[in-house]
């Protein structure tokens, strides 16, 4: 069995990753409406980015010296974060039957083409619009989980750090956060904003790829220079709130111009992310209810965001849609399922974790002799 030195845990830190991950869920309930109060709740998902690349720099940077291989860094990977990506998809196919197999134009979708989707994002393998396996015809790269795709984009960024990044000098590791993260400013500014990757419309797969490699290459480099700030205590609330704060500032502002939009969405991935995670990371001694919290909120936030997504599904056929992709059904009609939705997410994300997650995952850990 391999053993590597433990290191201390950053608490905060998970539970920052459970508050955005709370964020993509009140962003999800409202996208669909004229109105959010969220209406950039999508970064949550830049943050996560950069949060993965400062976790595995942090985690596994020294163990490649201790022994780590490839494969084994692999396997871990893959036993951490694969369970809930076939719990979410056989989720996202019970709820696609329960709404009547109908893609968002009416059309029926047979049971064959459902199975097919449903294997292919199990295999992670992602479609393109107009694909027969693209079930809802929306154009997702998995369109009965659609969040899956930034864990494509997460599995890739894994891959390039096993064989590549890990081993850059940090001065050529900074040297590609810099072009990543201009391209990725170009990009937001051009397009108007940052939420692409879900889709191959568009460029999306190039997109969705620079949009994960600045923050993880970023999260990296924070990992190898990282020095916590002296005197931070009660970061948790702090950032918290900074992250709701990211998601709803623009309603401040009214309407904003698309590259004014885009370039809001830059910034916020350039500069705050990474320094909520540097402020976070540097409060490495919590306890009483912020540890609770913060425990409780990471445990969680991975299993709810990859399986809340097929609930919203249900909601948004409960809306109804025209021919337009307009929503039948106004907030005012809806609004008693809007408020119950994110607690159904909880619940379930809860019991995914505690009866398949955790024993699931023990489970392959045993087999394959992996601790720590």
């Amino acid at each position: 069995m391999q053993r590597f030195q433990s290191k201390p845990h950053y608490d905060i830190l998970d539970g920052l990753r459970g508050v955005a991950a709370l964020m993509v869920i009140v962003y999800h309930v409202f996208e669909c409406f004229d109105w959010t109060p969220v209406p950039h709740g999508y970064l949550a998902v830049d943050f996560f980015f950069v949060l993965s690349g400062f976790v595995i720099g942090y985690a596994y940077d020294s163990r490649w010296n201790e022994g780590l291989t490839i494969g084994n860094f692999f396997k871990r990977r893959l036993i951490r974060l694969h369970p809930m990506v076939v719990i979410g998809v056989l989720i996202g196919a019970l709820c696609f039957f329960l709404q009547g197999s109908v893609r968002w134009d009416g059309s029926h979708v047979s049971v064959g083409w459902v199975m097919v989707a449903m294997l292919m994002g199990m295999l992670m393998l992602p479609l393109w619009p107009g694909a027969a396996a693209d079930v809802r015809g929306n154009g997702e790269l998995f369109p009965l989980n659609g969040p899956t795709w930034s864990l494509f984009f997460e599995y890739i960024g894994n891959i390039l750090y096993a064989l590549l990044l890990r081993r850059l000098p940090t001065r050529w590791l900074a040297v590609l956060a810099t072009v990543s993260g201009s391209y990725l400013a170009y990009i937001a500014v051009g397009d108007g904003y940052l939420g692409v990757g879900w889709s191959m419309d568009d460029g999306g797969l190039w997109t969705g790829l620079v949009r994960m490699l600045f923050p993880y290459t970023m999260g990296m480099l924070m990992a190898r220079v990282f020095r916590p700030l002296k005197g931070v205590g009660g970061t948790f609330g702090l950032c918290a709130v900074i992250i709701f704060w990211v998601g709803c500032l623009p309603l401040m502002f009214g309407d904003l111009q698309p590259w004014q939009n885009g370039l809001y969405d830059a910034l916020c991935v350039i500069l705050v992310f990474p320094c909520l995670v540097w402020l976070g990371a540097s409060q490495l001694a919590v306890g009483g209810i912020t540890r609770r919290v913060s425990h409780f909120l990471g445990e969680l936030s991975y299993p709810l965001y990859a399986v809340h997504y097929p609930l919203m599904y249900l909601f948004y056929a409960h809306i109804g849609f025209d021919g337009n992709l307009v929503p039948i059904a106004r907030m005012n009609d809806v609004w008693h399922v809007a408020i119950a939705l994110p607690a159904a997410c909880i619940l379930l994300a809860w019991l995914c974790w505690r009866f398949y997650d955790c024993p699931v995952r023990r489970y392959f850990r045993k087999a394959s002799s992996i601790n720590s």
